[in-house]
């Protein structure tokens, strides 16, 4: 194969990837031709928390010239953006999907729905209930002789910021589904680190929000309400993943593990069965095996006919078991993910059997 060939698949993607973005850019500017001529009824709609407190005979300013025109273009720009984010997340979506096995697939496109739909919720959360609070108490406490008339582009820059804080922390239940999927941590684990969490959500409140306690607090109990969603539904729709630690319970005997096992299981055996219960070998359990494996190797080869002998599977098989191996770690199918992991440990090369034993240290952690 030439260079010029090696090249191709690349450049390929990245024509996939110019023509996404084009059709992401693309759907933002005809979103903005729509709206740019409601301008300023836009900006009215987002200034009235603000309006609605001020006091009677007060209104809001202009400091710069250009100011009556960028600042409701600007929001129209923002707004396109903010409503094109299912058009984007799809391009995206378009764009990975043929590298993603069928069960990812299954899995991305409800995070996808359900970011875009925590995304708006959070501006709406902040739109109808923080800044009706927040302008409230800003108003209350303007000192005596002090006329209050805010300037329409910093406050544009204001609401824009609390827009993206809270659609942002309104993201964090797929942060932790995420978490817990990707085998990164598990339910159990994050519930016991909820007091950090709750410190750390009143630290994300006070940086994102104006200094002020009542946006501060309102940031971070919805961001930890949201965690607890998180984990409740990572135990529900992630099995295995979140109950390793729900109470004592007596240790499993350990089953022996056989190379032909994940055939035999393809092959016809009644996948309804429970898989068996593994205890995770320490590494001189682990190391005693392998010597008890090469010593039973040993006899065989003296005391069995070439004729009868087990062939070794060849390279590339063990490259396709560590394959399927991770394959149906993913789908919680840990039993099978164990015998072929077991079988690369036999008969690997040392760059394979390193593989297999970093992901046995993983489904063992």
């Amino acid at each position: 194969m030439t260079e010029d060939q090696a090249s191709q698949p690349f450049i390929a993607h990245l024509l996939e990837l110019r023509d996404r973005l084009l059709r992401m850019i693309l759907g933002i500017l005809v979103l903005l031709l729509v709206l740019f001529p409601f301008a300023n009824e836009i900006y009215h709609f987002i200034a009235t928390p603000l309006l609605a407190h001020l006091p009677e005979g007060t209104q809001m300013i202009a400091t710069q010239v250009a100011s009556p025109f960028l600042t409701p273009f600007k929001l129209s720009l923002v707004a396109a953006v903010f409503l094109t984010i299912p058009w984007i997340l799809y391009q995206f979506w378009a764009f990975v999907a043929p590298g993603l096995y069928q069960h990812e697939k299954r899995l991305v496109m409800p995070l996808l729905a359900s970011s875009t739909i925590l995304f708006y919720l959070g501006m709406a959360f902040a739109y109808y209930l923080v800044f009706p609070l927040v302008f409230k108490f800003l108003v209350g406490v303007t000192p005596e002789g002090v006329a209050m008339m805010t300037d329409i582009a910093a406050y544009l820059d204001f609401v824009l910021t609390l827009f993206f804080a809270f659609g942002i922390a309104f993201e964090v239940p797929i942060a932790t589904f995420l978490l817990v999927w990707t085998g990164v941590t598990n339910a159990e684990s994050l519930a016991k680190k909820r007091p950090y969490v709750i410190v750390v959500a009143f630290v994300v409140g006070m940086f994102l929000t104006p200094p002020d306690v009542i946006s501060q607090t309102l940031l971070a109990i919805p961001m930890w309400l949201l965690f607890e969603a998180g984990i409740i539904f990572s135990r529900l729709f992630i099995p295995g993943k979140g109950d390793e630690d729900e109470g004592p319970k007596p240790p499993p005997a350990r089953v022996p593990v056989t190379a032909g096992a994940a055939a035999s299981a393809e092959g016809g055996t009644d996948r309804d069965a429970e898989p068996p219960r593994y205890v995770p070998l320490t590494e001189e359990e682990m190391e005693a095996e392998l010597d008890a494996i090469e010593a039973s190797e040993g006899d065989d080869e003296g005391a069995d006919d070439d004729e009868d002998a087990t062939p070794s599977p060849s390279a590339d098989a063990l490259e396709d078991n560590l394959k399927h191996a991770h394959e149906l770690r993913m789908k919680g199918e840990d039993a099978l993910a164990r015998d072929l992991l077991y079988e690369v440990l036999r008969f690997g090369d040392d760059k394979q059997v390193e593989v297999a034993r970093n992901i046995l240290q993983q489904m063992d952690e």
